[in-house]
């Protein structure tokens, strides 16, 4: 099965923002009130349905809901620059601080929040080698929506903190296409890295400075 063939969780747009109605929860950017992200969230759970991706790229009236880790220890963040060795060549150079990707159906789920952590557990393990951490703690702290771009327009990322004992250790797995570090906040909003997040990481990093 091709990627594009993949079957993927979506939520109707205006179902999920409720447009047009006297709760609408429609935001640009990153929307970090616990009662709309609760709300936003309740919705997703509610009413997501199945649908092949390569249908669900080009089709504006559906979201793609796409956990996005962000991982902390102590006062560091981990970054990690994307090399030339695969993957969006758009994204050389570039500095991300998400994990993240689409979700799939998980059979036997009790809930929409386990959909979503089981889906983020295997995205962590393709991408990166957590050691020394037990169990990993998911604490969603934010939603990321950027109609601004064509990407943008047909995803939600749903922003989620994971904190990190000190004695944890992180690599990442493809090390001729990633890049790994960590950084703190105060270097992560200095224009000269900043400009270089790719968006996602940008709003995140907004998200961050204001909690």
């Amino acid at each position: 099965m091709g990627k594009m063939d993949e079957q993927i969780i979506v939520v109707e747009r205006d179902h999920l923002f409720g447009a047009g109605t006297d709760h609408d929860l429609t935001f640009q950017g990153t929307e970090k009130a616990a009662d709309r992200i609760s709300e936003l969230v309740d919705r997703m759970a509610g009413s997501y349905q199945i649908m092949r991706r390569g249908d669900a790229e080009d089709n504006t009236a559906y979201k793609q809901p796409i956990p996005y880790a962000i991982i902390r220890k102590g006062e560091h963040f981990f970054t990690y620059k994307r090399l030339g060795g695969g993957g969006e060549s758009r994204l050389y150079g570039k500095l991300s601080l998400g994990v993240g990707g689409h979700m799939n159906q998980i059979q036997g789920a009790v809930n929409f929040q386990q959909v979503l952590s089981e889906n983020l557990r295997r995205e962590l393990n393709e991408e990166l080698i957590i050691e020394d951490a037990e169990t990993l703690d998911f604490q969603t702290i934010g939603l990321i929506n950027d109609d601004d771009t064509e990407v943008g327009r047909v995803h939600i990322g749903v922003l989620i903190a994971i904190h990190l004992p000190d004695r944890a250790h992180i690599s990442v797995r493809e090390e001729d296409k990633l890049e790994g570090s960590w950084m703190k906040l105060e270097e992560l909003v200095d224009p000269k890295i900043y400009d270089r997040l790719e968006s996602w990481s940008a709003f995140s990093v907004d998200a961050l400075k204001e909690r």
